[in-house]
């Protein structure tokens, strides 16, 4: 890995991206370098109170922007993208939430019709409170409140597609993009596969904290503050994103039905684990099997997205994945603090 240069980019309002592909890059990374990086909420900091509904402020398809994209020195179709978060600091003192019309998995869709009428757009505004790592839960008709744990996270992350494509950020697929798994955190390291020269590396979509499955399709909405380190891992191919915490690892797939995410992840899953221990592909199957979750990450994007997590104590002699580089770029990481906004 190269020696360690640190990037700082803020976009402009009209330099936010709202497709994977079809954009030049930004900024130029090194294997090595270090991102801070801003990235806008979802709304593009339109939705700021319950006042401020979403179909009314903001515009079809100025929707889950991104920051970037970024270009990966060295990076050529065939190669792995390693990026590794850093850290994730809200740039907000509060997040936002929504319901929308014909919107989640609990109402009727485009793709679901039903006669019954859609629900009621509606929003929630969130406290964030980072000394005490709370968001604050407040029911909209009744004094019911709660603090929760606060978790940031990154609900988008992905490279461009391959073939020319230009895909909307909405949208989850092998190139990564919306994939809205909680497992985005602080500490995790992501490989994305490479399919143009450059990569094209874009992220955004914070959320303070979200549950499996972004069941009523919109988390704890925020701006963030994102570090990551990315380094590429020359001639090695990721068919769909991978991630790998400190123990665990965890394939992710993107289809509908959401069975058919489920069947790509474990797949992809039960190649990586026979690889990484030699097992035969059927011994590692069964060790799949019983040993492994399936956390959902989204069941309301035009693609779902689901996991499957495993456990690396759980596999007999397992090598480090991708030769040891989601160590090497924690050992790299800085935390710096969120500037608020």
């Amino acid at each position: 890995m190269t020696s360690m240069n640190t990037i700082t980019y803020r976009p402009a309002r009209d330099e936010l991206a709202y497709t994977f592909g079809g954009r030049m890059p930004v900024a130029h990374l090194r294997s090595g370098d270090v991102l801070q990086v801003y990235t806008e909420d979802c709304f593009g900091g339109r939705v700021r109170g319950p006042g401020d509904l979403p179909s009314q402020v903001c515009q079809l398809p100025y929707l889950n922007p991104v920051s970037g994209p970024f270009y990966i020195e060295g990076a050529e179709p065939g190669d792995t993208l390693a990026v590794h978060i850093t850290s994730i600091e809200p740039a907000r003192q509060w997040g936002v939430s929504a319901t929308f019309p014909h919107f989640g998995a609990l109402t009727s869709t485009s793709h679901t019709a039903t006669l019954q009428p859609p629900l009621p757009e509606r929003v929630w505004v969130y406290g964030i409170d980072r000394k005490a790592s709370t968001v604050r839960f407040q029911a909209t008709e009744t004094d019911h409140q709660i603090d929760l744990p606060l978790a940031p996270m990154i609900g988008t992350i992905g490279v461009a597609p391959a073939a020319g494509e230009a895909r909307a950020t909405i949208v989850p697929d092998a190139h990564g993009g919306n994939l809205d798994t909680p497992l985005l955190q602080a500490g995790t390291t992501v490989y994305l596969g490479v399919n143009v020269h450059g990569a094209l590396l874009a992220l955004g979509d914070g959320h303070a904290r979200q549950g499996d499955g972004e069941a009523c399709g919109v988390g704890v909405e925020i701006a963030t503050n994102t570090t990551l380190t990315v380094e590429v891992v020359k001639h090695v191919p990721t068919p769909w994103p991978r991630l790998e915490t400190d123990t665990t690892i965890a394939s992710a797939g993107c289809a509908r039905p959401l069975e058919d995410a489920y069947r790509i992840a474990h797949t992809d899953l039960v190649a990586w684990a026979s690889e990484l221990t030699g097992m035969d592909t059927l011994d590692t199957y069964q060790l799949i099997s019983q040993a492994a979750r399936a956390p959902i990450g989204n069941v309301c994007d035009p693609n779902y997205t689901i996991l499957a997590a495993v456990d690396t104590n759980a596999l007999p002699r397992c090598a480090p994945a991708y030769g040891g580089v989601h160590t090497r770029l924690r050992r790299h990481g800085i935390h710096p603090g969120g500037e608020g906004q």
